[in-house]
């Protein structure tokens, strides 16, 4: 395939083929001669096939040299191939560690990994888990609502009367600006002492809750000192659940009041900036507190609705956005005469992290004009309600209007849509300080059994959007025990340090009646919570078994990963889940499409597919097969899935002799412990171990040299069978210490690496042994200490035939300094045993290559010397010879490049130091030829879980960001002075500390916190690999004056390509460059406009509460306009244009039903 490309006198991109052997159709000129001109040069690529390969002379007077023919490259190429697999057998030892693993057979077994017994015991073993938790959260779910029901209300309750450690009161108090500081908050609130502890990676205490009050919250309000009150005694049931089960996490009651209690207490981890915490926007609070939504919110703006208002509806429909899930599906549109949708979603869309990216943005360009028609609002909102030919949640459907009012009601429209059924429930929003009459907007929320709210301010936004969930929680609250179903939430990150969590929901509801006879009381109370970390399900999960490349993943119903390797969020926002697709975390093809379908179906299954996996490193693409099997995991919306290479099908498990283990000694006396002692380096290779966790004592470290002394301390006081560590990993470690050390023995050690130009040679076991030979070495080794997070070994077990890894180096960086360092080159290949027709893979061995040494032995290789000694061959005045990489190394390129398309050697000395790169980066004319003919294909991808640089801010110096400035004309009216305008003014200057985004960041606070540095993003992946061609090739890069033979051809049982090609006379004629480093994409990877047009198959909760006969919709809010006053006004916006704004007094906004 082409790719587009600058060329020469191009009329279009790309390269393209003709039949013509050369342009002249005479004899090729030779590369001293100067070449005839012959018009616009065109953008040729010829093919040569075989046949039509002819001798090229040089013409008259030219240079005695020609391109070489193609069976002269080819014999380059056996050579080639010859000295690698000559030099792969005398030091990798292939076959002599075959015979060591059968010469040692009795001190190992051979077992087997079944894949469906596997996956139905580890899915067994998480749902137990899970449901431990489960059973927790029920008894906490039961005792909050039997605790609310005893409790009886205080009117007069007072601050002094609570006890109770507020987790925010430590940084409050290290605060001088803290509220309660300079209020004097009259709470007792207790001091409490803290223990570390591993588990919560925290300071915690087990003898007492911590509570977490919204800064926006007045924490002296009744209704937040009743909270306080009657949820004081969910403590000793906190405390009773983690004696029945100690692996028990944070234990949360999120109240629908703002209220979060948690257990165990620990301090609150306060940002450096404002606290916006609020347990209501939670990703598993709003998930267990109402069923899926379907939301359409239409925005008024007309031309009334300008400035400020206009302002506020757009925060406040961001701020609503937030309120929603993945199990949720929204779309947002603007009105005046007309309506339309704010973005290009045509439809409704998943309310995932990226479509409400594009919301967001796409609601700031709004612009206000034209007239208010509420019918063309509401028409296309259940119009797109109505649309059952797209997926959509199917369940609760809302309308969501913000306007600054109007006259007409629409009843029509609702008669027409709606009504008798009332279906949709409608929810109004009037926005901004006006003189407009509300009715209209309240009786169309209470006629659609909705509720009417009102944003004056942006101090009401964050409350009056998310109190819809007390609507929607109403059918559930009814539906009584039918709706007490725990539920599991996507993976996101703790706020309180755990990392990655998932978390079991249950709601909690009012079980109180107003008065005997009284109709039940419809309010949810809160959702209570119950963490378990990622890690703990992944420790229930095979470690080592499964090989190099085997796995164990989950999916939940979305088909986002609950499990997997690749889930690895470079930053992580509490704020939002992490949602990586199943199909996103590997590279997508229909087979890994029909797998994922199935296990959200909650099917089981198994099949074995050819698939493309990415390399560790990200930089190389492999074809491989693997079998996938499937099973769902009971009681949750959970799916468990394993991946297995076929040679992963069996693997060794140590079996130390009876003699060994009946010596009841330290693990250090054994016999072959010696070898992994510092003392044996010298004479027996450097030992690098895996730092796995062998024993549970063992100190962790970082440093491979610390963590190698930590374990033999460690080993001077265990035995081989002692309880506290893992026999397996232990075991089989010492095993391949000694094996390992037999190779040395039998073939390292008596040959000298110098004359085959080695650095070193190396071995690699799944035991989690890396020996360097010789000693020194490893001063120079830089591969993962860890086997199966080496690249190579992960890449060789995948591969056949040797594999070569050239230094990594980007294209930003300086190249490599030879001079001060010698530059190695990886080569390796697995061992592959058959025991008993039992086949497996369980080491690598290889070699590290002198690069400027090989780069030598290179171009002998690919020359007409037999070897290094001979003279080179001089060639006649007379006489015509062939062109070799050596003598005519100034007019031929000479290169190996990898399967990734990274260059390995060169005939070039001055691109010795260029090994490693992309090879588009040495020579982008011929790596572009190269892909064009197919010798590479290219794969693009997306990284979801990538970090970058915050974006530099626009230039609005230290203003604030979208404030009202009034005019000298505004001040001089006293109209403007009494008007709405000023009121929220002030209100928004005053509320500017907690909406930072509404000003510009302090840089001095930006500069310490990490979260500013750096933000998740999405970067374009592309990686290049073998295409089909295995066959040798010739063909000319023809563009006029500036065309180039070139030859390219497989060397067998390696990953590399041989190319031989003329350089370049000039560089008019260069082509497209083909990228491969990662990009950001400032889009968010592919357009979302058009991928919500073909949306990944998903499933909602089984579950669905949005209807119950018996709701009372008559609460349905009721507007209390605020007159402002003219004295009041005028002395806070002097004080405003005097810089002392006074501190607000915070207000809780709660149902009044709430008080029972």
């Amino acid at each position: 395939m082409a790719v587009p490309a600058r060329t020469c006198g191009a009329s279009r991109p790309g390269p393209a083929r003709t039949a013509l052997p050369w342009p002249g159709h005479g004899p090729r000129p030779g590369p001293g001669a100067r070449r005839p001109p012959s018009g616009p040069p065109r953008p040729l690529l010829l093919l040569l096939p075989p046949l039509l390969l002819l001798p090229l002379f040089a013409a008259p007077g030219a240079s005695a040299y020609s391109f070489p023919q193609q069976h002269t490259m080819q014999h380059w190429a056996r050579r080639l191939e010859q000295e690698i697999d000559g030099v792969m057998r005398i030091f990798g030892g292939v076959q002599q560690l075959r015979e060591i693993y059968k010469d040692n057979r009795n001190l190992f077994e051979v077992q087997e990994n079944e894949p469906q017994k596997l996956v139905e015991k580890v899915a067994g073993d998480i749902e137990s888990l899970l449901d431990r938790k489960v059973q927790a959260l029920k008894r906490l779910a039961d005792a909050a609502e039997n605790f609310q029901k005893a409790h009886r209300w205080q009117d007069n309750i007072k601050e002094e009367d609570i006890l109770y450690y507020d987790a925010k009161a430590d940084a409050e108090l290290d605060d001088p600006e803290s509220e309660d500081v300079e209020r004097g908050s009259k709470a007792s609130t207790l001091r409490l002492d803290f223990v570390e502890d591993s588990n919560f990676k925290n300071k915690v205490n087990y003898s007492y809750t911590a509570v977490q009050i919204p800064t926006d919250i007045y924490k002296g309000s009744t209704v937040i000192l009743n909270e306080l009150n009657w949820t004081e005694a969910l403590e000793n049931v906190f405390i009773e659940n983690r004696r029945q089960d100690p692996t028990l996490l944070w234990q949360v009651f999120g109240s629908a009041t703002g209220v979060t209690r948690y257990y165990p207490a620990t301090p609150w981890r306060a940002p450096k900036k404002i606290d916006l915490y609020d347990v209501r926007r939670r990703p598993w609070y709003i998930q267990g507190a109402s069923s899926p939504k379907d939301m359409v919110i239409i925005v008024d703006v007309s031309g009334s609705v300008s400035g400020l208002t206009l302002k506020l509806m757009k925060t406040s429909v961001c701020e609503m956005l937030d309120t929603l899930s993945d199990d949720d599906y929204v779309n947002v549109a603007s009105f005046n005469e007309k309506a339309q949708p704010v973005s290009c979603f045509t439809h409704l869309v998943q309310a995932n992290v990226r479509n409400k990216k594009v919301f967001k943005e796409a609601v700031q360009g709004m612009v206000a004009k034209g007239t208010t028609g509420y019918k063309a609002g509401f028409e296309y909102a259940f119009d797109q309600l109505q649309n059952s030919n797209i997926t959509r949640a199917n369940c609760n459907k809302m309308i969501m209007m913000f306007t600054d009012g109007g006259e007409d009601r629409v009843q029509d429209v609702f008669e027409k849509y709606n009504w008798p059924n009332r279906t949709v429930r409608v929810f109004t929003f009037s926005v901004g300080q006006h003189n407009y009459d509300v009715t209209p907007l309240q009786w169309m929320a209470c006629a659609n059994k909705g509720y009417y709210f009102e944003i004056p301010s942006i101090g009401a936004i964050r409350i009056n959007t998310q109190e819809y969930l007390d609507v929607l929680g109403r059918p559930m609250v009814l539906a009584g025990k039918e709706a007490k179903q725990v539920q599991w939430t996507n993976v996101y990150e703790d706020a309180l340090g755990l990392g990655l969590v998932v978390t079991g929901t249950l709601p909690v509801f009012n079980l109180t009646q107003d008065g005997p006879g009284e109709k039940k009381n419809q309010l949810i109370l809160g959702v209570m919570g119950i963490d378990v970390a990622l890690n703990d399900i992944k420790r229930l999960t095979p470690n080592y078994t499964l090989g190099a490349n085997g796995y164990v993943f989950a999916i939940d119903l979305n088909g986002y990963v609950l499990l997997h390797p690749n889930l690895k969020p470079q930053t992580t926002n509490f704020r939002e889940p992490v949602t990586l697709d199943f199909l996103d975390a590997e590279l997508e093809d229909e087979n890994k499409e029909e797998i994922r379908r199935s296990m959200i179906d909650g099917n089981k299954g198994h099949k074995q597919i050819r698939t493309l996996v990415k390399s560790l490193d990200e930089r190389y693409v492999d074809e491989v097969m693997r079998n996938y099997t499937w099973v769902p995991i009971r009681s949750t919306n959970y799916s468990l899935g394993l991946v297995l290479p076929p040679y992963s099908t069996f693997y060794l498990q140590a079996n130390l002799s009876d003699q060994i283990l009946q010596v009841k000694l330290p693990i250090s006396k054994l016999k072959d412990f010696e070898f992994l002692l510092p003392s044996s380096f010298e004479s027996e290779g450097h030992v690098f171990i895996a730092p796995r966790e062998y024993c549970k004592d063992l100190n962790a470290s970082d440093n491979n040299t610390e963590f190698l002394k930590n374990f033999i301390e460690l080993m001077e006081k265990v035995t081989p069978d002692s309880k506290q560590c893992n026999n397996f990993l232990l075991h089989n470690l010492i095993l391949d210490t000694g094996i390992t050390q037999q190779l040395v023995e039998r073939v390292w050690r008596d040959q000298d690496l110098n004359t085959y130009s080695l650095l070193a040679v190396f071995a690699a076991t799944d035991g989690g042994i890396t020996r360097v030979f010789p000693n020194k070495a490893a001063d120079d080794w830089t591969e993962n200490p860890e086997p199966f997070n080496a690249s190579f070994y992960r890449r060789s077990l995948d591969n056949h035939g040797y594999v070569f890894k050239p230094p990594h180096q980007d294209a930003l960086l300086r190249p490599l300094e030879l001079e001060n360092d010698t530059v190695g080159i990886l080569v390796s290949t697995a061992v592959e045993l058959s025991l008993g027709g039992r086949t497996l893979r369980p080491a690598v061995v290889g070699v590290k290559l002198d690069l400027e040494a090989w780069a030598e032995k290179f171009k002998v290789l690919a020359s007409n010397r037999t070897h290094q000694d001979q003279p080179q061959k001089q060639c006649g005045p007379s006489s015509h010879c062939e062109m070799d990489c050596e003598v005519n190394n100034e007019d031929l390129l000479c290169v190996l490049i990898d399967d990734g398309g990274f260059l390995v050697l060169s005939n070039q000395n001055h691109q010795w130091d260029q090994v490693g790169r992309f090879f588009s980066e040495v020579d982008a004319n011929l790596m572009l030829a190269l892909y064009n003919n197919s010798f590479y294909t290219r794969k693009e991808s997306y990284d979801y879980q990538a970090a970058c640089a915050p974006q530099p801010p626009g230039n609005l110096g230290a203003a604030p960001r979208g404030v009202f400035v009034p005019t000298i004309a505004d001040f001089l009216n006293l109209a403007w002075w009494t008007s709405a305008a000023a009121w929220s003014l002030f209100q928004q200057l005053l509320y500017g500390l907690i909406y930072h985004s509404w000003f510009q960041a302090d840089p001095a606070e930006a500069e310490g916190n990490p979260e500013a540095r750096e933000s998740s993003c999405v970067m374009k992946q592309t990686q290049y690999y073998f295409g089909s061609v295995n066959a040798s090739y010739n063909a000319i890069i023809d563009c006029g004056n500036c065309s180039r033979l070139f030859h390219a051809q497989r060397l067998t049982n390696t990953n590399l390509l041989f190319v031989v090609a003329e350089k370049p006379l000039c560089s008019q004629c260069e082509g497209g460059r083909l990228l491969q480093k990662e990009t950001h994409c400032p889009a968010d990877g592919p357009e979302q406009c058009e991928l919500v047009q073909r949306p990944r198959y998903r499933r909602g909760p089984h579950i669905c509460f949005d209807y119950n006969a018996t709701e009372d919709t008559s609460d349905c809010g009721r507007g209390a306009s605020f007159p402002p006053s003219l004295g009041v006004l005028v002395s806070l916006q002097l004080l405003l244009l005097l810089g002392l704004p006074p501190r607000p007094q915070p207000q809780v906004h709660a149902h009044a039903s709430r008080r029972v």
